[in-house]
């Protein structure tokens, strides 16, 4: 049975813009893009980064809140999908499970990261960027000006407004979107303590 929990504290509005949230596209392997999006407020700044010492000193030198990562962050327990693997397939969002073809290097990375991030005191959630665009009424195909528009009509700021971005530097945006609606208590958990949860907003978000 899935797990779906609404637990998490409410921050108030006129804190907003004091916290930071990091959210992570994460790549597979250290040669590829993964897209890095810090988001303050409604003000985003976007990167690129490659190595995992990259991605590791950029987030412990903002010190977020909470950083969202797009990618597996657990193991099953038993067989190639966990319960919020399945899950996420009833709720209609197509997944790609932890030891999928193609799937496990990016776990095991995505395992490594967390683990880092959590020992130095960062709250490390697991997100899917394409079903959190999927619940929030936002484009689901890659198309990049598409995701860009609809993120601009939701109020985001900053690098999104100067910068060419890459899907990857999109999609890391909808991570911290879905780390920030996380604060207000405005998503649910996807899964169960035992195998890890995904984190997806709600499905009625407070403007």
């Amino acid at each position: 049975m899935v797990d779906i929990v609404m637990r998490e504290r409410k921050v108030s509005r006129n804190k907003d813009k004091e916290y930071k949230v990091v959210g992570i596209d994460l790549a597979g392997a250290e040669n590829k893009e993964t897209g890095w999006a810090l988001l303050q407020g409604y003000n985003v700044k976007v990167l690129t980064l490659y190595s995992n010492e990259e991605i590791l000193r950029k987030t412990l030198e903002v010190r977020p809140l909470i950083v969202a990562i797009d990618a597996p962050l657990t193991l099953p327990k038993k067989g190639k999908m966990r319960l919020a693997d399945k899950e996420m397939k009833k709720l209609g969002c197509a997944v790609l499970p932890p030891l999928f073809p193609g799937m496990k290097m990016l776990t095991l990375r995505g395992i490594y990261l967390a683990s880092k991030m959590q020992e130095s005191g960062i709250k490390v959630i697991e997100v899917h960027p394409t079903s959190s665009r999927k619940i929030l009424g936002l484009p689901v195909a890659r198309d990049v000006e598409k995701i860009r528009s609809s993120l601009l009509k939701l109020g985001i700021k900053g690098d999104i407004e100067e910068k060419k971005l890459t899907i990857h530097e999109l999609d890391a945006i909808v991570a911290a979107f879905t780390a920030k609606l996380h604060i207000h208590g405005q998503t649910v958990k996807v899964g169960n303590e035992e195998e890890g949860y995904i984190i997806i907003p709600s499905l009625s978000v407070e403007g």
